[in-house]
Order: C-alpha cells, then sequence, then structure tokens
C-alpha cells in the first residue's frame, strides 16, 4: 500500500479517497476529449441520458434542438420551470452546447451535413426511417463520414412489425412492453381488488435503461472504429433494454410454461427478502438462506416462526410468505430502521455468522440527506447565471486516471448558436440573423 512522506502507510479507504476524490478531477485528463458527439434526441431522455454520460466522459456534446426548442423542456412535475426549463431537462443538460436548426429545411439539412463530416457520434429519437426520409438517415451519412457511429433509438426499433407503423408512443409504453410492469404490483388477493393492477415505475426506467446501454454502444462502436476505421449504425429499442432487467422470467415461460405473476414483496425465488412497515418509515429485510433465517428469527426473539418454516421451499410459498412478511412488520413496526440495523451489526459482531441484509427506505428527503453521498461527491449544490442554486447530482463513477465530471448545468435554447456556428460555417451576427428570419435556426 501507499505509503505518505511521514512514513505513515495509507489504509484501503484512505488510498481510495486520496487517488478518486471527485474535488479534484479538474486535474486530471477525459477519457472521451476530442470526441464531437451531436444529440438530436427529441422529446426523449433515452438520447438525452446517452448523450450526457457520454459528456461527463469528456465527449464535446452538441445538442441540436428545433428552433422552439425540445418538447423535452417542458417535461417536469406539475408544470414547474426554472427559466422557462423543466427540471427534468436540467438534470439532463449538463455539459452541452445548445443549438436550434430546422432539419426539415434544406438549407438545414445542409448545416446537418457540414457538422456531420467532423463528428464521431450522431444520436437521433426519431420515428424508424424519418432521417433517412429528409435524405439525413445513416446510410446517407455514412457516405460523407464512414467513420461515423450513428445512435438510433427508438421503442420498437428500427424495423419490425410495430416500427413500420411509424407509431409515437410514450415512455410508460415502452415500460409496458418490456414486460416488466406486468410483474410490477401488488399481487392477487392481498389488496382490495381496484389495486390488483400492474403498476408503471417511480421513474423513467424505460428512457435511463435506453440511453444507458447506448451510450455502452457507442463506445464499443468506437473502440471498433480504432481498430478499423469504420462507423456503424446502433439500433437500440428502449423496451427491449429494459428486458435486460427482467432476470430469469422470459426463460421461466419458455422452459417451463410459467408466467411469472405480481409478487409486491414477495418473491418466488428467494423470501424473506421484502420491504416492511418499520416505526419510522420502512425497511428491508434479507433472511432467506437457512443461515440467515436462523439469524433473523433470532434477532426476532421468534424461534417458533423459524419452526414452523424451517426449509427455504416452505419459506417460497405464496401463502407462507405473507404469513411471514405479517410477523415480519409485527415485529419491525416496535423498532426504527437505525434500531433494526442496529441489532443485526450486534447479532454479526457477537455471534459473527448469518448475516442479515437490512436498510431503510428512503424518500427523496432522506436520500439527499445522507451524509455518505455528499463525503462521496454524489451530490452537489452549484449557482448557474441563469437557473440560480441548483443540486444535482453528480457521475457515478470514481476513477483514478479518467475520472467523468459536470462543467455546466444547462442553457437556454439556441444559447450557443453564435459560438458553434461562427466556429464550424463562420457565420456572423448578420447571418445568424438571416437564418432565424428563414426558419433554418
Amino acid at each position: 500500500m501507499e505509503k505518505l512522506e511521514n512514513g505513515k502507510e495509507l489504509t484501503w479507504e484512505e488510498w481510495a479517497r486520496e487517488h478518486t476524490d471527485p474535488g479534484r478531477v479538474r486535474t486530471k485528463p477525459e477519457a472521451l476529449s476530442g470526441l464531437l458527439v451531436l444529440d438530436m434526441s427529441y422529446g426523449n431522455f433515452a438520447g438525452l441520458f446517452c448523450s450526457s454520460t457520454l459528456a461527463e466522459f469528456g465527449a464535446r456534446v452538441i445538442r441540436v434542438e428545433p428552433p422552439e426548442g425540445d418538447v423535452a423542456r417542458k417535461f417536469s412535475p406539475f408544470g414547474l420551470k426554472v427559466s422557462d426549463t423543466g427540471l427534468a431537462y436540467i438534470a439532463e443538460a449538463r455539459n452541452k452546447e445548445h443549438i436550434t436548426l430546422n432539419i426539415e429545411t434544406e438549407r438545414g439539412r445542409e448545416i446537418l451535413r457540414t457538422l456531420v463530416k467532423k463528428a464521431d457520434v450522431l444520436i437521433e429519437t426519431f420515428p424508424a426511417g424519418y432521417m433517412s426520409e429528409l435524405g439525413v438517415g445513416y446510410p446517407e451519412l455514412k457516405e460523407i463520414n464512414p467513420g461515423l457511429v450513428y445512435v438510433a433509438i427508438n421503442v420498437f426499433g428500427q424495423y419490425g412489425p410495430e416500427a413500420r407503423k411509424g407509431r409515437k408512443v410514450s415512455e410508460v409504453v415502452a415500460e409496458a412492453l418490456s414486460g416488466l410492469v406486468y410483474v410490477t404490483g401488488e399481487p392477487e388477493g392481498e389488496v382490495p381488488e381496484e389495486h390488483r393492477v400492474p403498476t408503471k415505475h417511480g421513474n423513467w426506467m424505460a428512457w435511463y435503461a435506453g440511453g444507458g446501454f447506448a451510450a455502452l454502444a457507442a463506445l464499443a462502436a468506437l473502440h471498433f472504429r480504432n481498430l478499423t476505421g469504420k462507423g456503424q449504425l446502433i439500433d437500440v429499442s428502449e423496451s427491449e433494454s429494459l428486458m435486460r432487467f427482467i432476470d430469469y422470467n422470459c426463460l421461466w415461460y419458455h422452459a417451463f410454461g410459467n408466467v411469472r405473476e405480481r409478487v409486491g414483496n414477495y418473491d418466488p425465488a428467494v423470501f424473506p427478502y421484502t420491504y416492511v412497515k418499520s416505526k419510522d418509515g420502512y425497511t428491508f429485510l434479507a433472511g432467506f438462506s437457512d443461515i440467515n433465517w436462523t439469524a433473523l428469527t433470532t434477532i426476532m426473539k421468534n424461534p417458533e416462526l423459524r419452526e414452523r418454516y424451517p426449509t427455504i421451499f416452505e419459506r417460497l410459498q405464496l401463502k407462507n410468505e405473507m404469513e411471514i412478511h405479517r410477523e415480519l412488520e409485527k415485529w419491525a413496526q416496535n423498532y426504527t430502521s437505525d434500531e433494526i440495523l442496529a441489532m443485526v451489526q450486534e447479532y454479526d459482531r457477537t455471534v459473527g455468522k448469518g448475516v442479515v441484509a437490512t436498510g431503510r427506505v428512503n424518500t427523496p428527503k432522506d436520500t439527499v440527506s445522507e451524509d455518505n453521498w455528499w463525503e462521496r461527491g454524489v451530490f452537489k449544490k452549484v449557482k448557474d447565471p441563469i437557473y440560480g442554486e441548483l443540486l444535482i447530482q453528480m457521475p457515478p463513477w470514481k476513477m483514478t486516471e479518467t475520472p467523468p465530471r459536470v462543467k455546466s448545468v444547462c442553457k437556454p435554447v439556441g444559447a450557443d448558436n453564435g459560438y458553434v456556428y461562427g466556429e464550424f460555417f463562420g457565420f456572423g451576427k448578420k447571418a445568424l440573423e438571416e437564418l432565424k428570419k428563414e426558419g433554418v435556426i
């Protein structure tokens, strides 16, 4: 382990903090420095998240919006906005230069082709075939830039029966089509009939899954281009991306004909592995293997419960899971989440085996208040000249050599028109005014 000048040897925690501290990122190089990304996504946070990820690692991202701005700027709880921009857009506008361009005009398409000649990655989220209908799809653009990595994100992908219909669908539809929503919600018989329905996720899981996988594929394609000089089309479906999160559901159906139903806080594979109501909210408890089950029931001082359901097989019967859950809640409601954690830690310290997993279910307020996240630089308060003081979530990666970073928060529609068009085309104020009058920017 590394030693300091005074001869003291660093602990692993000290070494990791020293070499990955987010507060020192500006002293280190960026992994994607030199890459130029055109983000042409519209009304779709998969594209925005994809370009945010690349931008955090140092890619130069030019955010291309129509002259009236991206409709995604309007997505915000109860219509709340900061300087005419919704909260969701502010979260994913980081590190980007914002320009406007109307690609439905011939002049706009000419400008796009010129930008593409110098670009490494282009991201779009339009209906399948829309860009090619305008003459600026991948088959056309690769002729002027063979090394272009073209990322097309669409719920149904770029081909197939549904893609051919050209339907415009929302993120919630992408969730529903993936199959993940079907297993989300309370099980039959546990709640009143009107509540026995699949429920959507609390956030835009399909968009973020699609955007994350798109960024990963773009990096793989760029590596291939480094080896061969060839770019390629990347066809990403948000629904297909979310399907990668449904573990064994499809395989279970194919192999045994079983359809996984909604299980709520129960589980057909491991139990107890559930959330229960505690004195101060909700907490998680996991004690599904025999040794864990022994530990949990010992902590609960309830050996009778262990004797009633001694094996994993018995604990996985839904009727039994419901009974076990009731007993867990009956016990947990007498304690706070921290008190339950302290009991688990005391058991581990004194007995030394049979680890029980537990943790409080945080509200957003709880999450933002966690000292652990602040010490690790997960959150940061920044003062922006346009948007005021904002609390932003920083990149989740801590890296020793090329850490990601946030350099800017958000910009108004077309804020960088003068800078970008001046750099790439030499357009001055008069030329920009003419383009604006023509509806090009």
